[in-house]
């Protein structure tokens, strides 16, 4: 699959977020820089640990139909 619009690229920049706050909250590190907790927090202005900014974040992820209703 080929995204190449400005939309797709972004959508797909959230759902990576949304991916890297999953594996953090497993202990892992995704990059050297700041973290995907990080990232979430300060553009999107939610507050809480990483668990309740995930579920915040993926709430507005499927507010938006970036993220598919399971």
């Amino acid at each position: 699959m080929l995204l190449t619009e400005p939309h797709e690229i972004n959508a797909y920049r959230l759902l990576a977020l949304q991916k890297g706050l999953k594996l953090e909250l497993k202990g892992l590190k995704v990059s050297r820089g700041i973290s995907c907790y990080k990232i979430i927090k300060t553009e999107f202005n939610l507050k809480g640990n990483k668990q309740k900014v995930l579920d915040q974040y993926t709430e507005m992820l499927r507010d938006y139909n970036i993220l598919d209703k399971v």
